[in-house]
């Protein structure tokens, strides 16, 4: 079965298959029995469901061995799965980024990016100046990711270091095409954080999502 047959046969996963599908984008590849115990199913419901995804085109299996013992079975999502979490107006963005470039030069995309960097910062600045505690920022910070489609959330590290992690992006199609919206976020965030912030992984370079440390 083609991994459009979704789209071809007008349906859309179930309420449990969408459920399943964000678990794999958020988590990383799963067990069966893992990703039923997360979602409050057994082992085998989950298993039925991620069947009926993988007939679709948009999960599949791998085997990887743990220890002693008969390889285990994981599920992840394909391509076709991933596209299930859209890039935001991916073909007019790059359209426009290639018309600006062509017919004023990179000194104009540069001006771009300064401005939605500026926009970016003012926003976060509001929203996150108030709050004291690095803690609360992030937490912020996280929250208004998620609000702009980045399926973003935290995680606070033993050492006392923070983790940004954004399991989507939402402008991977402009980002490819213009690796300076990366760089910009970068800056921003390190700028309204108040803190030192290092990408540990990018989508860009083949990771399953972004991440960066944050220190104060």
């Amino acid at each position: 079965m083609s991994s459009n047959h979704l789209e071809n046969s007008g349906r859309a996963p179930s309420t449990t298959g969408q459920r399943l599908l964000h678990l794999l984008k958020t988590r990383g590849p799963q067990q069966a029995a893992d990703a039923g115990e997360v979602l409050g199913m057994t082992a085998e419901a989950a298993r039925q469901q991620l069947t009926k995804l993988a007939s679709a085109g948009m999960v599949e299996t791998f085997t990887q061995v743990r220890g002693v013992g008969r390889p285990s079975q994981f599920w992840q999502l394909t391509q076709a799965g991933n596209k299930h979490f859209p890039d935001t107006h991916s073909e007019l963005t790059v359209q426009l980024l290639d018309t600006v470039r062509q017919a004023f030069g990179e000194q104009a995309i540069d001006r771009l990016l300064d401005m939605r960097e500026q926009t970016s910062r003012q926003l976060y600045q509001r929203e996150l100046g108030g709050l004291p505690e690095l803690k609360e920022r992030v937490a912020r910070l996280a929250q208004l990711r998620t609000r702009e489609g980045y399926m973003a959330e935290f995680e606070e590290l033993e050492d006392g270091t923070f983790l940004l992690i954004e399991n989507h992006c939402p402008i991977c199609a402009a980002a490819t095409a213009c690796q300076g919206f990366c760089r910009a976020e970068l800056m921003v965030f390190e700028q309204v954080l108040q803190a030192r912030v290092e990408r540990v992984e990018h989508i860009l370079a083949k990771a399953r999502r972004c991440a960066y440390t944050i220190r104060p």
